[in-house]
């Protein structure tokens, strides 16, 4: 064993490659196999040990046990603090070293996180996990959590972080079998972005794919990830693929022949790390080798990529050379950890709305009512750690109100006398089957069985009915506190909480019988009550129950039969909650009402939201407790923006956060009563409803105006946007340079001064807007923003960098970054839509050159389409799938004299006619060129007659039915 010691690799004064390479050329094939799975196989011999990659870490460790956890990066992102971001990653490295130590083979310090993809619509289920919708403001979150996660050592890394999920990836719907379409300009300005400040700004060493495919190539095999992230970007990491995703290439894409292949393809691609069952996996690449599908090289690539990551932490070096080897037990949710979840908590609180009712005094306000389904509970997401401990919106009102308020940690025993009064505002109820005609109770056994054989009222079991909108409730029995579930099988009393893969405590609801309700089980089976009286799922039956498994690798239960009738379950009030809630409010001198989302109904991983709307029995129980208390206080606990309606409208103040971990309830009530004061702003865009929002695939923000950046309505509330208890004035803006060339900066200067008599913080933010341009540019985009504190009376001089690189659009006649010459129109304000100073820029830029369609220019590069989609060419590329009657446009064509004919590189399945109009897609055609019917992908060079006057102009091509568009080109 000594001998191991003396290898190269060892030697921690040897350069980096020198050692990697020298590691890798000591392996022998089987071993490099046995290492390109996630759980990378020890190599005794060599003395590796095992390791895994990916420790979910969204905001906190998750799924090892208690850790430290911090509000959701949706919430996380609204504090607009980079710092805060900064201190938040580094916890949550430290944390990691501390689980690694307890178990390094299976407690890996590559992290999966943070998610940075950028939410274009606000129905993604996933919107709890991103930082938002703008590429300025997540990439510099992202990379001051990646920064704080991976340390400031030159060489050793407290933990790596792997950015989520490369490309395209803001719908759950069909993502493991669906193609996202983005042509070049959204991709380089929107959607490429974002990772690329996260590697080179915020140092990333990791990124994982994303299961959906971008313009027709799954993800996993995009060329981007070599040309474009390792390439272009320098990225000097790994990649690794999302859970069973190469696996789903060819059972989900159907795009792979076989696995061996895709394994293949994978890692050409550039997966160096195969996030699949390892024994598959290994035996893909073994027949991928013998096949010549692979080399043994091409293994070497992808495990110099993540050996170089595993030497960079320390793995093969003595401890005394690590900064971060002593971290240990004493480094694990720490006082000051938990006083930073407060932190982040309470500045994630964005304060939309206050007409004076806000902040309370907990000396003036005799009696609170705390309202609402979400009060008195701290919810965690999928990607929650298990919380140390919880401080509820109760517990933090009861605490404030005692005058005994802690500084962070579990809420001590504090009693606020009859002052709090608190109504969850949901209702009980009893069940009664219309079959048996008996009502429902837990049967004595095992797992609590629900039976439906109780003669008597009095004799049934209570349940408290949750509903959370759009037919999905849960149920709670009064008498065990046990949430219903299932076990695909029979109905139960059994769960503690609601948290699972599968959301087995939900059920459907069906109320279209006036007087029963039909119920469902969380994956569609019927409920209905056997021979016995018991409460079954589905027939009941287990052996007809199928296990599947779904596109992120967990085994799914589904109904086979699908032939049994739901119960028809008559529903008989025990307790009107809504009464209650009314009542507690009518005694109160001031209402919280607490409302929201769980994070695992009606929206998460896997599921889209229904709607955007607030859910309807909460609505009704915000009007209920304002009809007959006006100080009513609606709190939105949420993990994503809501369209609040009526609520929005009436309610006198409202506060937003997202569900923000053990210091919620104290983050809360400190709100509330002053002890904080509010400077969350929002990092989305709050629509009125999702009539505002076009189809839910359409990926072309600008095209299809989302997001602050093009959209042109009224929001509900929008980007940047939140209140404060304080005032702030802006003045005094100052520009450094009447002009901006390339490679130049200029600095933004300007005053803020808090005029009111209360401390508070501001977020100033800088907004631009290139006027005059080609091309359609934002109505408004941010270039920067800080966080500042101020004193009452207090000014502070903020100063903004913008560089010339910070101007450009990506030019599709070239494909190339242009700093374009115009004028940069400079806002400085509160929000996107709040701007107090103005002034302007030159931009010493370049005019793009008029079109030369002599040129082959690819379809795909086009000014404006109508019915098109992004596909893939099987000739390198993508091309432009083009429905019957839809075009493609190209601006400022110059056209010279003699123009006779028009190519095509297409191919249509049923053959198409290509005409080129001009003055509009319905404008005088100028010539045509017909494309022959073919096969999938067989691709022909058309030729057509065309006769177009001289001078510059805008070109249609129109389809008179489907085709694929590679490249044309006038002559």
């Amino acid at each position: 064993m000594a001998e191991q010691w003396q290898y190269p690799f060892r030697d921690p004064d040897l350069p980096l490659e020198t050692r990697v390479n020298d590691l890798i050329g000591r392996l022998t094939t089987e071993e490099k196999i046995n290492l390109m799975a996630q759980y990378q196989d020890a190599v005794p011999r060599l003395g590796i040990a095992p390791y895994k990659h990916g420790t979910e870490a969204a905001h906190g460790i998750a799924w090892l046990g208690p850790a430290t956890t911090f509000p959701q990066p949706i919430g996380l992102a609204c504090t607009w603090d980079a710092d805060l971001l900064r201190r938040v990653g580094s916890v949550i490295g430290d944390e990691a070293r501390v689980w690694y130590r307890r178990n390094p083979a299976v407690n890996g310090l590559t992290l999966w996180a943070p998610t940075v993809d950028l939410e274009r619509d606000p129905r993604w289920g996933r919107t709890e996990e991103a930082y938002g919708e703008d590429p300025f403001l997540v990439g510099k979150l992202a990379s001051a959590l990646i920064r704080g996660i991976q340390g400031d050592h030159p060489f050793y890394l407290k933990a790596v972080a792997t950015l989520k999920h490369f490309l395209g990836n803001n719908n759950e719907a069909g993502r493991g079998d669906k193609s996202v379409s983005i042509d070049p300009r959204n991709m380089r300005e929107y959607y490429l972005k974002v990772f690329e400040t996260a590697f080179k700004e915020g140092g990333a060493l990791s990124m994982m794919t994303a299961y959906n495919a971008v313009n027709g190539v799954p993800a996993n095999l995009l060329p981007m990830i070599t040309s474009v992230v390792k390439q272009e970007w320098g990225m000097n990491g790994f990649v690794v693929s999302d859970a069973f995703d190469v696996t789903g290439t060819v059972r989900d894409h159907g795009y792979m022949a076989s696995l061996p292949a895709a394994v293949a393809a994978s890692i050409r691609a550039g997966i160096d790390s195969i996030t699949d069952d390892a024994k598959v996996v290994k035996q893909a690449i073994r027949e991928a080798l013998e096949m010549g599908l692979l080399t043994e090289n091409d293994l070497d690539v992808a495990l110099r990529n993540t050996f170089r990551v595993r030497f960079r932490l320390g793995e093969f070096d003595p401890d005394d050379r690590n900064p971060y080897a002593e971290i240990g037990e004493s480094h694990m949710m720490r006082p000051e950890h938990e006083a930073l979840s407060l932190e982040a908590a309470r500045k994630s609180i964005v304060l939309l709305k206050n007409d004076g009712v806000l902040p309370l005094s907990a000396d003036r306000t005799r009696k609170i009512a705390v309202i609402g389904p979400l009060a008195d509970v701290v919810y965690r997401d999928w990607y929650s750690g298990t919380l140390p401990y919880a401080v509820t919106p109760l517990a933090g009102i009861v605490e404030a109100l005692a005058g005994r308020v802690q500084p962070h940690g579990p809420a001590g025993a504090v009693d606020a006398g009859d002052r709090v009064i608190h109504a969850k505002g949901t209702t009980r109820v009893r069940l009664k089957s219309s079959t048996t005609g008996r009502y429902v109770r837990i049967a004595e056994g095992e797992d609590a069985p629900l039976v439906a054989d109780a003669e008597r009222a009095e004799d049934a079991d209570v349940f408290e009915l949750t509903d959370w909108g759009w037919d999905s409730a849960t149920l709670t029995a009064v008498r065990n506190g046990k949430f219903l579930t299932t076990d695909d099988r029979r109905v139960l009393a059994s769960a503690d909480d609601i948290w699972g893969w599968f959301t087995k405590e939900v059920f459907q609801l069906d109320r279209s019988d006036e007087d029963c309700v039909r119920v469902r089980t969380w994956n569609g089976q019927p409920v209905r009550v056997g021979p016995d009286g018991m409460l079954l799922a589905g027939t009941g039956d287990a052996g007809e129950m199928a296990n599947v498994v779904n596109v992120a690798g967990a085994a799914e239960v589904q109904g086979v039969s699908g032939s049994a009738e739901c119960e028809r379950f008559a529903v008989e009030i025990a307790a009107d909650g809504l009464r209650e809630a009314a009542e507690a409010a009518r005694q109160a001198d001031a209402a919280v009402v607490f409302v929201g989302n769980h994070p695992l109904i009606n929206g998460k991983e896997t599921v889209d939201r229904p709607d955007i709307a607030l859910p309807e029995p909460q609505e009704r129980l915000i009007r209920e407790v304002l009809a007959v208390n006006p100080n009513t206080i609606v709190v939105v606990i949420g993990s994503y923006p809501f369209a609040l309606g009526w609520t929005a409208e009436h309610a006198p103040a409202i506060l937003y956060l997202a569900h923000a971990g053990q210091e919620l309830g104290r983050a809360v009530a400190g709100t509330l009563f002053g002890r904080f004061n509010p400077a969350g702003r929002l990092n989305m865009t709050w629509y009125r409803s999702a009539d505002q929002l076009p189809d839910f695939m359409d990926y072309d923000i600008i095209q299809g105006k989302r997001t602050y950046l093009y959209f042109d309505g009224e929001p509900l509330y929008p980007f940047g946007y939140g209140l404060s208890y304080s005032r702030f004035e802006y003045a005094d803006l100052t520009i450094s340079a009447d002009a901006i060339g390339y490679g130049e900066r200029v600095k933004i200067g300007f005053t803020v001064t808090n005029v009111s008599d209360v401390y508070g913080e501001e977020v100033p933010q800088l907004y631009i807007r290139c006027e005059d341009s080609r091309v359609q540019r934002p109505l408004r985009q941010l270039a920067g923003f800080a966080r500042i504190g101020l004193a009452p009376g207090e000014s502070k001089r903020v100063t903004f960098e913008l560089s010339s690189d910070d101007l450009r659009f990506w030019d599709i006649t070239r494909s190339c970054w242009c700093l374009e010459r115009g004028v940069c129109r400079i806002m400085v304000g509160a929000s996107s839509a709040d701007i107090r100073l103005a002034g302007s820029l030159n931009v010493n830029g370049e005019v793009v050159p008029p079109r030369d369609l002599r040129q082959v220019t690819r379809a795909v590069d086009c000014d404006g389409y109508a019915g098109i989609f992004i596909d893939e060419c099987s000739e390198g590329g993508d091309s432009a799938a083009v429905s019957d009657g839809g075009w493609i446009r190209f601006d400022d064509v110059a056209v010279p004299p003699g123009v006779t004919f028009i190519e095509l590189r297409a191919w249509s399945a049923d053959g198409a006619e290509a005409e080129i109009r001009i003055d509009g897609p319905d404008g005088a055609v100028a010539g045509s060129c017909p494309v022959p019917p073919g096969g999938r992908q067989e691709w022909k060079t058309c030729r057509g007659a065309l006769a177009l006057p001289e001078g510059r102009r805008s070109l249609w091509i129109r389809l008179s039915s489907a085709a694929h568009l590679q490249w044309l080109r006038i002559g």
